[in-house]
C-alpha cells in the first residue's frame, strides 16, 4: 500500500482526479468537477490532473499516476478521492486498496449531492433507488464483513449463506418497495396532470442545465420562494405553481432538477416520475446561462436528457438568463414568420420578464414557438 493510513484523515479535504482524454472541452469539465467536490462538502481539495490515451483497466489512471495521488493524499491528509469519471467496481477497490482512502467515481459524487439536497419524500425516495442501483454493483468493495458465511433459518437464508448474498437480497427487496411507492406518486401525478388538461391549462416546465438560474427565474415568475444557490443541483424536487398570464388565463409552470454532462443513467432512470413533468409538458422553457463559455456545450449536453426520456419533440424556448453578467441587452428575437425563438433576460433583476410572459402568451393563444436557433449572438 503505498500511503500508511494516517490516523485521523480530514473527511472535508479531497483529492480531485481529472484525466484528458483528448477531450476538447477538458478544462470546463474541470471547473464543474471542481463545483460539484465544493457542492458535497469538500472544503479543501488538490487537484492531480494527466493525460492518457485510454483508461488503464486496473486503476483507470495507470500506476505512476497512482503515486502522484498517494503522494497528494498524504499531503493534504485527505480523507477521500474522487473521480471525475467513470470506475469500474474493480478499479474503485483496487484504487482503495492503494491509497488507503475510500474513492469516488463522479456517478457516485452525484448522487451523493443528491442525497444531501433532497427534501420532500419524493426526492429521497428517488435518491434512494438510485443509491442502491448503484451500489447493488458494487458489494464487494473490501468490506471484511462480507467474506464471513451466514448460518440460519427463515429470514437470515439457509445454511452457509454468506453476507454478501444476504446484502443483495436486501437491496433488491427495498429496491422493489421503492420503486412501489414511486409508482403510486406517479399515478397520482398523472391525475393531477389529467385534470389540468380536461381544465385547458397550459402546461409550462424550466428545464437547463445545473445552475443556469432555473429556481430564480421560477420565482420571478411565480412570486415563490424556491432555494436560489450559486451551487449545482441546488434544486432537487419538481414544485408546480399556477400563474395568470394577461389576456391567456392560468398557466401551470413547474421548476425541476437541472441536468448536468454524463448524468448518471441511474439517476435518469430514478427521476423518471419526477421528469414526468417535463415529458407531458405543453411547452419548455430551455433556460441557459447566457454568461457560461461552454453554453452552447450544455444546451446539447440538456437536448440529450430530453431526448433519452422522451421529451425532445415538446416545443421549446430558449431563455438566455444572467445577461447581467453576459452585458447583453434584455428582449426577444423572431424568426422570418415572427415567431419567438429566443428571450434574453436576467432573472435576478428582472429585465426581460415581460418579453418572457409575452412569449408564454403566444403560446397559450396556440402560435407556434420557432425551432431553437443555433447560436446567433456574439458576446
Amino acid at each position: 500500500m503505498l500511503v500508511a493510513p494516517v490516523a485521523d484523515p480530514d473527511p472535508r479535504a479531497a483529492v480531485l482526479v481529472c484525466l484528458d482524454f483528448d477531450d476538447p472541452a477538458y478544462g470546463e469539465g474541470v471547473e464543474e468537477f471542481v463545483r460539484l467536490a465544493e457542492s458535497a462538502g469538500a472544503a479543501r481539495h488538490a487537484l492531480v490532473r494527466g493525460r492518457r490515451e485510454r483508461p488503464d483497466p486496473k486503476f483507470y489512471c495507470g500506476s505512476g499516476k497512482v503515486a502522484e495521488i498517494a503522494r497528494t493524499v498524504r499531503d493534504l491528509n485527505a480523507g477521500v478521492v474522487l473521480f471525475n469519471h467513470p470506475l469500474s467496481p474493480g478499479q474503485q477497490r483496487n484504487l482503495e486498496r492503494e491509497l488507503g482512502r475510500r474513492v469516488l467515481d463522479r456517478t457516485a459524487l452525484i448522487l451523493d449531492i443528491f442525497a444531501r439536497r433532497a427534501r420532500t419524500n419524493e426526492g429521497k425516495l428517488q435518491v434512494e433507488l438510485a443509491q442502491l442501483e448503484h451500489l447493488s454493483t458494487r458489494l464487494v468493495r473490501g468490506w471484511t464483513h462480507l467474506e464471513r458465511q451466514r448460518g440460519g433459518l427463515g429470514k437470515t437464508g439457509g445454511p452457509g449463506e454468506t453476507q454478501l448474498e444476504l446484502d443483495r437480497r436486501y437491496i433488491a427487496n427495498r429496491v422493489r418497495v421503492l420503486r412501489v411507492k414511486l409508482q403510486q406518486m406517479q399515478q397520482r401525478r398523472a391525475v393531477q396532470r389529467r385534470a389540468r388538461a380536461r381544465g385547458g391549462v397550459l402546461s409550462v416546465s424550466l428545464v437547463g442545465y445545473t445552475n443556469a438560474g432555473k429556481t430564480t427565474l421560477f420565482n420571478a415568475l411565480a412570486h415563490a420562494k424556491g432555494i436560489e444557490a450559486d451551487r449545482l443541483f441546488a434544486t432537487l424536487d419538481t414544485t408546480t405553481r399556477r400563474i395568470y398570464v394577461p389576456d391567456a388565463g392560468t398557466v401551470v409552470i413547474s421548476d425541476t432538477v437541472g441536468f448536468i454532462r454524463e448524468l448518471p443513467h441511474t439517476l435518469v432512470a430514478a427521476f423518471r416520475a419526477t421528469l414526468e413533468e417535463t415529458v407531458r409538458a405543453d411547452l419548455l422553457l430551455h433556460v441557459v446561462d447566457s454568461a457560461s463559455p461552454a453554453r452552447a456545450q450544455q444546451v446539447a449536453d440538456v437536448n440529450a436528457v430530453l431526448a433519452e426520456i422522451g421529451a425532445d419533440a415538446i416545443p421549446q424556448l430558449l431563455v438566455w438568463n444572467k445577461i447581467d453578467l453576459s452585458g447583453l441587452a434584455p428582449g426577444d428575437e423572431r424568426d422570418e414568420y415572427g415567431r419567438i425563438c429566443r428571450v434574453l433576460l436576467s432573472a435576478r433583476s428582472g429585465a426581460g420578464l415581460a418579453e418572457l410572459r409575452q412569449a408564454i402568451f403566444e403560446a397559450a393563444r396556440g402560435r407556434a414557438i420557432a425551432a431553437p436557433v443555433p447560436e446567433a449572438i456574439s458576446l
